[in-house]
């Protein structure tokens, strides 16, 4: 459906997340992957969305070299709580620490995507409240021994064994917090096709 009206554009999704990669897929999308470095710094002024939208098109800004027909898809996801983002955890110290922290507690998962091509660029971006039971220690040291969820915003994973034990309601997008807003990606798409 949406795969023949994109038929003319050349879908690039700069994303190693495999997570990202298998949304696209069951889209039914066609696609091609290409991943650039580029250092994730963003100013402390900086708020909720705003930071993910900056990092977003941070991302975008390293591929200078779009063709005519590309649409260029990037995208950030932050864990949002107490007024400050829990990014991807650098061991597990700070895994745990972040997991104690959203025990018993709601937080927000904001994912932002960048669409961008050589004529114009649009970022949308969608918000998921997420409320976890109180963690043990012992479930939360089982989960970071067994599951490394050192790759993910908040070092959890809501498909994952945390998820299926410890979330206890949800408001908004499910895909959203696996990294993905699938729903606002798609409904944009459909907008540029129609364009």
């Amino acid at each position: 459906m949406l795969r023949e009206k994109l038929k003319n554009y050349n879908i690039i999704l700069a994303s190693g997340s495999p997570r990202r990669q298998g949304f696209f897929k069951e889209l039914d999308l066609d696609f091609t992957i290409q991943v650039k470095e580029v250092v994730e710094v963003y100013s402390s002024e900086l708020k909720h969305s705003e930071i993910t939208d900056y990092l977003s098109k941070l991302k975008a800004s390293v591929f200078t070299d779009l063709q005519k027909n590309d649409i260029l898809i990037t995208s950030d996801t932050i864990v949002w709580k107490d007024d400050k983002a829990l990014g991807k955890p650098k061991d597990f110290e700070e895994a745990k620490q972040m997991l104690q922290d959203i025990s018993g507690q709601m937080h927000e998962v904001i994912t932002s995507v960048c669409f961008t091509s050589k004529e114009f660029q649009k970022t949308v971006n969608d918000v998921t409240k997420v409320w976890f039971k109180i963690l043990s220690e012992e479930e939360i040291d089982y989960y970071l021994k067994n599951y490394k969820p050192f790759d993910k915003a908040g070092s959890y994973g809501i498909q994952e064994w945390i998820g299926y034990i410890g979330i206890e309601k949800i408001e908004g997008c499910y895909f959203n917090v696996m990294g993905l807003p699938t729903r606002l990606v798609y409904k944009t798409l459909t907008e540029i096709a129609d364009r």
